[in-house]
């Protein structure tokens, strides 16, 4: 006979997954019948929660997960240091954990059996299966700069992102561009088309009769410079090009796009980037961008697994924190 799931108790009660954990366990601010229309299917079904072999033990380990699609790069990078510093402050070990692209990839399962407290995840929207898989264990959960809008109704957090965006454009606007280009990212996430929309938007109310072409790319500097090279040889002559990015790694691809075409960096082409990694200042000239705190979102995102460890009520709202525009060289 198959053993009911929290998956299958969600939806017996009409709920999300990780809403039905969240009434399982008691954590949250559920409403009295959410509670106990999962309380009930739990019943019905005979649902019991795991706390053994292959489960939660009993007594938690003093863990956190982070899991992220790649490591290895500089968001990354900075997303660990953030993350790993607050997890000592807080008495807690980290944990790297990789999502992989495997159907088979048993992620959910491993952190259940270690027990960690809780996880962090990066950049990644989950399915039913992996919420069904950690609720299991009761673990919280908190979404790192998710890239979808659906949230499953987790604590996450983020940045500014249309904020920043529209720093950029009064930015470039004030440095005498002329004409601009926004870059986005595709596939477009949710933080991509927050950035590409916050620059249009504002640039639409300071400047409404300003030429702004548009063109989309995979988030990475090849090809980037493929999707900016047909935008820069729209250039007419005397006018100075204005670059808005939505990341660092396609900034540097259109520094690629601007070499090829023998053009000048800030001369005849501005440009503006989106993250402020680390990389960003070592272009050649410094990149000037829109500044994430990338180590302090991270640090944000376990702080708040450790205080509902601690029995703390969870974030309702998203916990976003501000921007900065960096100003460097290549304006």
């Amino acid at each position: 006979m198959t053993e009911t799931t929290l998956a299958d108790v969600a939806a017996a009660a009409g709920v999300s997954v990780a809403t039905a954990s969240r009434a399982m366990s008691g954590r949250g601010d559920l409403a009295a019948d959410t509670r106990r229309r999962v309380r009930e299917a739990a019943t019905a079904l005979a649902y019991r929660r795991r706390s053994t072999r292959g489960g939660r033990p009993a007594a938690s380990a003093r863990l956190i997960d982070l899991v992220l699609g790649r490591f290895h790069n500089p968001w990354a990078d900075e997303v660990t240091t953030g993350a790993h510093g607050a997890a000592s402050a807080r008495g807690y070990d980290l944990v790297l954990t990789e999502e992989s692209d495997f159907p088979g990839d048993d992620w959910p399962v491993r952190i259940r059996r270690r027990g960690s407290a809780g996880v962090v995840l990066g950049l990644i929207s989950p399915t039913a299966t992996q919420l069904a898989g950690v609720g299991e264990a009761g673990a919280p959960l908190v979404l790192l700069d998710p890239p979808a809008e659906g949230t499953h109704g987790l604590p996450s957090v983020r940045t500014t992102d249309t904020a920043g965006a529209a720093a950029a454009a009064r930015h470039l606007a004030a440095r005498g561009a002329t004409r601009f280009v926004v870059l986005g990212g595709d596939p477009p996430f949710r933080y991509g088309r927050a950035r590409r929309d916050g620059f249009v938007e504002e640039l639409a109310r300071h400047l409404p009769h300003a030429i702004v072409d548009a063109a989309t790319s995979p988030w990475r500097a090849p090809a980037a410079r493929d999707a900016a090279l047909p935008l820069l040889r729209r250039r007419e002559p005397g006018e100075r090009i204005g670059v808005f990015a939505v990341s660092d790694e396609l900034a540097a691809g259109v520094y690629a796009a601007t070499a090829i075409e023998g053009r000048r960096i800030p001369d005849d082409v501005l440009v503006v980037g989106f993250d402020d990694v680390r990389g960003a200042r070592w272009l050649s000239p410094p990149l000037t961008t829109v500044r994430q705190p990338i180590r302090d979102m991270a640090a944000a995102a376990v702080d708040l697994l450790a205080d509902a460890a601690d029995g703390g009520a969870p974030a309702l709202a998203p916990v976003t924190l501000p921007t900065t525009l960096v100003v460097r060289a290549s304006t």
